[in-house]
């Protein structure tokens, strides 16, 4: 079963961007997509939502994501 993780980035600068890409593919998460929320009276990005799955596998009882 696919599982899904949606980090919001309340401050989007290239930094920020990188850190949130970097930190959750080195546990295991694989990039899916980035959402951008506008502001009306700027060009730069109020915020944005980067997207994240991985499979999670069944084991007994339990639900492993691995």
């Amino acid at each position: 079963m696919m599982i899904y993780k949606v980090i919001e980035l309340g401050t989007v600068t290239e930094e920020a961007i990188e850190e949130i890409l970097n930190e959750w593919t080195a546990k295991g998460w694989c990039f899916n997509g980035m959402q951008f929320a506008m502001r009306e009276s700027s060009r730069r990005p109020a915020m944005a939502f980067v997207l994240f799955t991985r499979e999670e596998q069944e084991i007994g009882e339990q639900h492993v994501a691995r």
